[in-house]
């Protein structure tokens, strides 16, 4: 028997994505001048007919004599995107029809307190909050050499892909047509094995300028046959493999017909709304705490990324074919009250010996993580659209919980 999985992706003009991407420029702005900062910041944005709105809430904590614009940060950030025009969904640029409010206090004292450093023993800074994270590493992207390091979920990962693509050929100009805002979703069909067969259907939202009327004389068949020949040709061909795809995948593109207007005029937009696209599309568990706007001491955050680096390194290893990894903590307490691992049945060894292993060779204290990972650097607004995680480590330190270390996987490997 086969079975279908389906994931999504959104892009990063998408309102949800939109304010991730201020919430993480916001924080990125701050750990640019102090590597210590503590933020939590949540945005959301809403447009009318007649102007937009963005509201930025949340606790910063800096030096008294640090003073940053937030909001030119707020519109530099939106404008950057390609929200410069109303009739696209928002001019961030413009202050009459683009109202910014700022909202932000400091860290509150208690839970400050919770989580500086204990006795000067700088590993000992304690987590952020309580909660729970998991992590997840799968090999089943390996078998296609234009996915080979990745070890994600296809459908997510591909996902992913294709909405990178779109924003990427927007700002290029290769499609010179297409908006900000835009979504995608693939089903991947699955043998009984558990190993992916085919691509069953790829599903395309994408915004676009009233082409019916400036090229195609008001013809709205035309316009979208276009946009279907378009993403066919400059998208979907050049990131999706091709033995993935077969005569019977399905390809729908603007199912309603039509997606000219969009961004924060057709929906508003929240902070961490989107928390399953930014993981594993729902394939691996999530532990329910969002992760843009937050800087790592918020273990949300950091232990997610810690999770999933040591996830990757079960896998890449040979241990196990899929690894999940969930760590829990206390608030204000450094050690993990929990490390489970869990291999679905794919381990070579027992899930038991490969998390002792995980226990013996990762540190998942929060300090810990964050100076192997290098968190304290300003690398968060690359995550806001994207993924998370199945991205490409980068020079600048980005995605690092995304390398694959080999003085790790030999000590993890089997001797």
């Amino acid at each position: 028997m086969t079975y279908l999985f389906t994931s999504e992706s959104v892009a990063a003009g998408h309102p949800d994505k939109l304010c991730d991407n201020i919430s993480d420029s916001i924080l990125d702005a701050c750990l640019e001048i102090d590597k210590n900062a503590r933020v939590a910041i949540e945005t959301m944005v809403k447009g009318t007919d007649e102007k937009s709105y963005i509201i930025v809430g949340g606790e910063i904590t800096l030096p008294p004599d640090v003073h940053l614009d937030y909001e030119k940060i707020v519109r530099e950030t939106a404008t950057s995107i390609g929200y410069n025009n109303h009739a696209v969904g928002m001019n961030a640029d413009d202050e009459e029809i683009c109202e910014v409010k700022i909202i932000i206090t400091q860290q509150s004292s208690e839970i400050a307190q919770g989580v500086d450093e204990g006795h000067g023993l700088h590993l000992e800074q304690g987590a952020g909050d309580q909660g729970l994270m998991f992590g997840f590493a799968t090999d089943e992207s390996e078998s296609y050499e234009m996915l080979n390091g990745s070890y994600m979920p296809l459908p997510i990962l591909l996902s992913h892909r294709l909405t990178l693509e779109m924003t990427n050929a927007m700002k290029d100009g290769v499609l010179e047509w297409a908006r900000p805002d835009s979504k995608s979703q693939v089903t991947v069909e699955y043998g009984d094995d558990g190993e992916p067969i085919k691509i069953d259907t790829i599903v395309i939202a994408i915004q676009h300028d009233d082409l019916a009327g400036t090229k195609f004389n008001g013809d709205i068949k035309k316009e979208w046959e276009y946009i279907n020949s378009e993403i066919g040709d400059k998208i979907i061909s050049k990131v999706i493999p091709s033995k993935l795809l077969s005569d019977k995948t399905k390809i729908i593109v603007n199912g309603t017909g039509r997606f000219v207007k969009g961004g924060p005029y057709a929906d508003a937009g929240l902070t961490g709304r989107k928390i399953i696209v930014d993981t594993y599309g729902g394939m691996g568990r999530h532990g329910g705490g969002a992760f843009s706007g937050k800087d790592p001491s918020k273990v949300d955050r950091s232990a997610a990324y810690a999770s999933r680096w040591a996830a990757k390194h079960v896998v890449a290893s040979g241990l196990a074919k899929k690894c999940e990894i969930q760590v829990a903590y206390a608030i204000g307490v450094s050690e993990p009250v929990s490390i489970n691992v869990n291999t679905m049945g794919t381990g070579i060894i027992s899930d038991k010996e490969i998390t002792n292993k995980v226990q013996s060779v990762f540190d998942f204290r929060p300090m810990g993580i964050i100076d192997k990972l290098g968190l304290r650097n300003p690398i968060y607004s690359k995550t806001s659209s994207g993924g998370h995680f199945g991205r490409n480590y980068e020079n600048d330190g980005s995605f690092s919980w995304e390398r694959l270390d080999s003085e790790i996987i030999s000590k993890l490997q089997l001797t």
